[in-house]
């Protein structure tokens, strides 16, 4: 759900359109959080205060500088995690470096067909005045992308208005708002929030809607959540992936357990990470393989692995080198007869990650097969699973193919609390899940621990 900021100066007629909008439920994928006025008393903000939607204030007149406001307004913008800007009624010029901050997230809407009567000057009422003076039959409304030159940003959507006899244009605003500004606005909105507007240059290309386009692009995504409710055993797992916002970088870790060893462990926040922990000390017969930090922070990456690779490939990093280097250097664990591979995972800064899998072939422990895959470009709700084991058995089968393509929906709680529910009741035993915000590189992390 994409979050909506509206700015605003005056009264919000096209405001109080897209909160009818809202509450007709016609704007879907996103939802108006936010209603920011650079005017202090601004009756839209009565509007937004009507309709429950939160209002606030950035006072153009209390800045010396356009700089300082602009910078004002990027802190606000930031606070409120603005994911679409739409600009009703707000008079002031953004600056080229608000534009840049948010290219192809601003739209505003224009009361004229784009390319006539626009540019420098022409607003509210003197756009009218213009249409008639000239004696064209036919105007409307345009909605677009903001640019730095004024009314030149790609063009989302347009409506002709017809003009007739004795117009003023006062009677012509009015008509245009009504037949043409309060229809397409919401419109816009909606199709943006639905990741329905493909911009290329100055073409704005509208997408089939977005669950037909997913079907489409994704045909192999998975439910995680069915994923593992039907399989008892997946054993160690790790799911690297973009939040359905497109805000934060996802993971999550998790680990199984079938003997008594396996089981006695809990999950324990390190000042660089995680590590597993005995849960009874006395109980623990070899810590060998089940004692480790399946999560380190290393500079501005962020490890996660199902063993003690991840000071491998810390150790690597540190050096300079990959982390395809580090795992050269390691092959699946030595429990014979199930050879349990070893996953790793690498989330950079800018959320793009990688992941591997080390494992025996077929059973064979002369063998060790060594695969990598690189996500660059991760796509908003969008993530890969790759676990230990296919499902139980004996010995235990391991996983096969390459990392499933999940979809990944809600916040951390929504989130965490799905995949521990999930999770076969008698064999989990730990579940670790991190949202990194990638503006602020700030971390969100839970802990789900069955020993407590």
């Amino acid at each position: 759900m994409k979050n909506i900021v509206v700015l605003v100066s005056g009264g919000g007629t096209n405001l109080q359109a897209l909160l009818d909008a809202q509450a007709r439920g016609e704007i879907q994928g996103g939802k108006i959080t936010a209603v920011l006025s650079s005017t202090p008393g601004a009756f839209a903000l009565e509007r937004a205060a009507k309709a429950g939607v939160p209002g606030c204030v950035v006072d153009r007149k209390a800045y010396e500088s356009r700089e300082a406001f602009t910078q004002a307004l990027l802190d606000k913008l930031e606070d409120l995690r603005a994911d679409l800007i739409v600009l009703a009624g707000f008079l002031y010029i953004l600056s080229p470096a608000f534009i840049d901050r948010y290219e192809n997230r601003i739209i505003n809407i224009h009361p004229a067909l784009i390319p006539s009567f626009c540019g420098d000057g022409f607003y509210g009422l003197k756009v009218h005045e213009k249409a008639l003076e000239y004696g064209v039959k036919l105007t409307g409304a345009t909605v677009h992308f903001v640019s730095a030159e004024a009314d030149a940003g790609p063009i989302i959507l347009q409506k002709a208005v017809a003009i007739e006899e004795g117009d003023t244009p006062e009677i012509l605003q009015k008509r245009v708002m009504e037949q043409a500004e309060w229809k397409l606005l919401p419109q816009a909105v909606s199709l943006f929030c639905q990741d329905r507007l493909s911009v290329e240059g100055r073409i704005v290309r509208i997408l089939p809607a977005a669950e037909k386009q997913e079907e489409k692009e994704h045909p192999h995504m998975i439910d995680i959540q069915k994923e593992l409710e039907n399989n008892s055993y997946p054993g160690r797992g790790i799911i690297l992936g973009r939040s359905a916002d497109n805000k934060s970088a996802v993971i999550a870790y998790w680990i199984m357990g079938r003997s008594a060893n396996s089981r006695n462990r809990v999950f324990t926040e390190t000042e660089d990470g995680i590590q597993t922990e005995a849960f009874d000390p006395f109980k623990v017969e070899d810590p060998s393989l089940i004692i480790y930090h399946p999560v380190r922070v290393v500079g501005e990456r962020t490890v996660v692995t199902n063993g003690d690779q991840t000071d491998t490939i810390r150790d690597s990093l540190l050096a300079g080198h990959c982390y395809r280097h580090a795992l050269l250097q390691r092959e699946f664990e030595p429990d014979a007869p199930n050879y349990t591979p070893r996953i790793s995972g690498v989330v950079e800064k800018d959320g793009s990650y990688m992941l591997s899998i080390l494992k025996s072939d077929h059973g064979d422990p002369s063998s060790c097969q060594r695969f990598f895959y690189e996500y660059a470009a991760p796509k908003a709700g969008e993530g890969h699973f790759i676990s230990t084991y296919q499902g139980d058995g004996n010995p235990l089968p391991s996983f096969e193919g390459e990392p499933k393509t999940v979809k990944i929906e809600g916040d951390i709680d929504a989130f965490g609390a799905m995949l521990w529910n999930a999770l076969n009741e008698d064999n989990k035993v730990s579940l670790f899940v991190r949202y990194i915000d990638l503006a602020s590189s700030q971390a969100e992390s839970l802990i789900y621990n069955k020993n407590v």
